[in-house]
C-alpha cells in the first residue's frame, strides 16, 4: 500500500473533518467529505468563522482540501 492509499483509507465519504485555513479563508473550518481524490478531498463547508462568510460563499460552500490538512472529528 502506498502513502496515498494509506491516507485515503483513513477518511470516508460523509465524515466530519476539521480543515486548516488556506487561500482566502482566514480561519480553520469544519466540513463533511463529499468525494475523496488521491491526495485531497472535496469538503462541504458546514461550520466556519463569520469573517470568512464571503470566501465560503464564493467557494459555493465547498473546498478541495489536502488530506494532510484535515483531521477527523469524533
Amino acid at each position: 500500500m502506498n502513502e496515498g492509499e494509506l491516507m485515503e483509507a483513513n477518511f470516508e465519504i460523509g465524515e466530519k473533518v476539521k480543515c486548516k485555513k488556506f487561500g482566502a479563508l482566514n480561519h480553520d473550518f469544519v466540513g463533511s467529505i463529499e468525494k475523496i481524490y488521491e491526495n485531497s478531498a472535496m469538503v462541504s463547508i458546514i461550520e466556519h468563522d463569520d469573517s470568512d462568510e464571503l470566501a465560503v460563499s464564493d467557494f459555493h460552500k465547498r473546498a478541495i482540501v489536502r488530506l494532510k490538512s484535515m483531521k477527523k472529528i469524533s
